[in-house]
């Protein structure tokens, strides 16, 4: 039975005067800690934060008591743009308290001290690292962490009429709608299957049947490959696209149907075909010649991963700042102008821009384009890939979350992998994901995720897969998909959609994940509108429109907290909580039977867990475990599954 343990996640609920995590330099937050009585109780508890670099303790006092809950509030000065805090308890036994408490504490008499930080509750100092994080930068645009994103790959989702007008250029081999894609070789950049941005207008009404409100788009410059992440300029939008007139009209439909546009820039590198390179690397002496790392003879240069197509720009030039960042037609700014008026930016492997060896000029540069989109438009929203440990990089400063497979999609792969030996597990050497345990989800997704601001987490983008990715449907077991989409959904963060997912789609790697969607005749104007069934793996529209609607109905799942009550092998159960509505969520890989009690829940939200689920998938059942009354609820699954329910509010004594 899950055991109730000391909890503050930075959250509302938790912190005074806050928004979306962001507060202002000076201020002096109130900030709340609630602890079990059956645990404790606690007889001390202090705020234990570093201001200066110096670590200060703040003793807080006790409120009052509700459903079983003592509830602390202590004091902090933000001294720093970044306010680092953690919690210090100390309890005092004298009797015995129980089996339960006596496992979750350690011990049973005399006096102990207890650090909590965000990835858990320790008796034993901890580092800074994982402590919990207030700042005091701009907040980002609410609508971020309100939103379900989908992310499409141009050359892959539709094709309009003028489609076929489009000469196929000379980098490229045609492919027929239907052709199988290519998954490695020369084939998997140069295959080309037409497209269109006013293909992707022509299904927006798709994307609002999902619930979708931010359009995400990877690159539309022109470019020499069907990726486009090797732009040979940044002036216009690829004529094979529809030009700059089709990105115009496609940001105004979306936008008519209240759906944001992103659009996807590589401040990394260029194409080898970039009209800048392309001068830099004939006349050393030009200014374009600044831009990039060129050897002293100019007889090589520093490129992505030593991929010569992808030459490294160097943000030590003053030039290339104003051409990339500050001038009024500025690559950065012109996209986010009228006509065109995109909302916001991905900014492509955000975590390698600016370094180079010695040199490490990220932040700076980072700071250099937020300043600018903000300037731009201060609703606008900047995020950036970060393929590894993304928390020293993201603070929310600049970019105002991450585009990051490692506190989430990893570990969600490796607790639903099924035996998929021959998947590209995220450019690891791993033949396939570590098949893990629920417990071991959760110690790596606190682990990756303590290093962010509750205000980050919030923004971060929760992704089954995305088009550098193997499909979700080819590493997990049967109904993993629709299980894990539920996690990516009602977890903190910004869930997103890779075109494909809501109709079953595999691959074993990025380019083998980019298959054209299933439309008849590729999704012509003036042809049948309807899904050719026999190219789509399973149908999952209703899946993912179920959850999309939860997220857009119920303010637990982009405001609440969250508090787990339940990892251990086969299940997981955790709480998104507000004082006025919570959610519990119930996700299971296999066979499972978790008890609950009044000690994680009250008797309301006990009862409540008896109707039946706002959403499931697989088979899920409840029912009273006590011998009288609902003291405790059984949850139930048959194989892998998930449930959804709304439960009451968490009390918060104030007063």
């Amino acid at each position: 039975m899950p055991i109730a343990l000391p909890h503050h996640d930075g959250s509302s609920l938790f912190v005074s005067n806050t928004e979306s995590g962001s507060v202002s330099l000076g201020d002096t937050v109130r900030l709340r800690v609630r602890v079990p009585q059956g645990w404790g109780p606690a007889s001390k508890v202090w705020v234990r934060s570093v201001q200066d670099g110096e670590p200060r303790y703040d003793a807080a006092i006790r409120l009052r008591s509700a459903d079983g809950w003592d509830w602390w509030e202590g004091a902090m000065l933000v001294a720093n743009p970044v306010a680092k805090y953690r919690f210090l308890l100390e309890v005092t036994q004298t009797h015995d308290v129980g089996a339960a408490a006596s496992a979750a504490m350690g011990s049973t008499i005399g006096r102990s001290y207890w650090n909590l930080n965000a990835q858990g509750l320790f008796r034993r100092d901890v580092s800074d690292a994982a402590d919990f994080r207030l700042t005091a930068f701009a907040p980002a645009p609410e609508w971020l962490h309100k939103g379900t994103m989908y992310q499409v790959f141009p050359d892959r989702f539709a094709r309009s009429v003028q489609a076929g007008n489009h000469p196929t250029p000379d980098w490229a081999i045609e492919c027929s709608w239907d052709t199988p894609v290519a998954g490695t070789g020369e084939l998997a950049s140069t295959q080309f299957y037409g497209g269109d941005l006013p293909g992707i207008t022509g299904k927006l009404d798709h994307l609002q049947e999902l619930g979708v409100d931010l359009l995400y788009l990877t690159p539309f410059f022109p470019a020499r490959s069907n990726h486009r992440y090797d732009a040979s300029t940044f002036d216009s939008v690829d004529p094979l696209l529809g030009g700059d007139q089709a990105l115009v009209d496609l940001v105004e439909a979306a936008h008519a149907r209240g759906i944001k546009v992103m659009g996807d820039l590589t401040a990394n590198h260029t194409g080898a075909a970039h009209e800048w390179f392309v001068k830099a690397l004939a006349d050393p002496g030009s200014e374009e010649a600044g831009y990039y790392y060129f050897s002293a003879d100019h007889s090589s240069y520093e490129s992505w991963w030593g991929v010569p197509s992808l030459p490294k720009l160097n943000w030590s030039s003053d030039a290339l700042r104003r051409r990339f960042v500050a001038d009024e037609d500025s690559v950065v700014a012109r996209w986010l102008k009228p006509p065109f008026n995109l909302d916001g930016w991905r900014i492509d492997v955000g975590n390698m821009t600016g370094r180079l060896g010695s040199v490490d000029l990220n932040h700076e540069v980072a700071r250099l384009i937020a300043h600018r989109v903000r300037e731009i438009n201060p609703d606008a929203a900047l995020l950036a890939e970060s393929t590894s440990d993304a928390a020293p990089d993201v603070t929310g400063e600049h970019w105002q979350g991450a585009m990051t497979c490692s506190n989430l999609t990893r570990p969600l792969w490796s607790w639903l992998a099924k035996d998929a030996p021959n998947v590209n597990f995220f450019g690891s050497p791993q033949s396939g994901p570590n098949r893990i345990s629920a417990e071991d989800f959760l110690a790596t997704h606190q682990d990756l995720a303590a290093g962010f601001s509750w205000g980050v987490r919030q923004n971060n983008m929760n992704a089954l897969n995305t088009h550098d990715t193997a499909r979700a449907a080819t590493v997990m077991v049967d109904g993993g998909p629709e299980a894990g989409a539920v996690l990516t959904f009602c977890l903190p963060g910004l869930p997103v959609m890779f075109a494909g997912d809501e109709f079953g789609f595999e691959g074993f790697n990025g380019e083998d994940s980019r298959t054209p969607m299933p439309w008849a005749e590729g999704g012509l104007e003036g042809k049948p509108a309807s899904v050719v069934k026999h190219r789509v793996v399973k149908d999952l529209r209703s899946v993912y429109a179920s959850l999309a609607r939860l997220r857009r109905e119920l303010p637990a799942l982009t405001e609440g907290g969250v508090r787990w009550l339940h990892a251990q092998g086969d299940a997981m159960i955790f709480v998104r909580e507000t004082m006025e509505s919570s959610v519990l969520v119930f996700v299971s890989r296999d066979a499972a039977d978790v008890v609950l009690d009044d000690s994680v829940l009250s008797d309301a939200q006990l009862e409540a867990l008896l109707l039946p689920p706002l959403h499931h998938s697989g088979t899920v059942a409840t029912a009273t475990a006590g011998p009288s009354g609902v003291e405790s609820v059984r949850l139930c699954s048959e194989g892998i599954s998930a449930g959804i329910w709304v439960i009451s509010g968490t009390s918060l004594p104030l007063h």
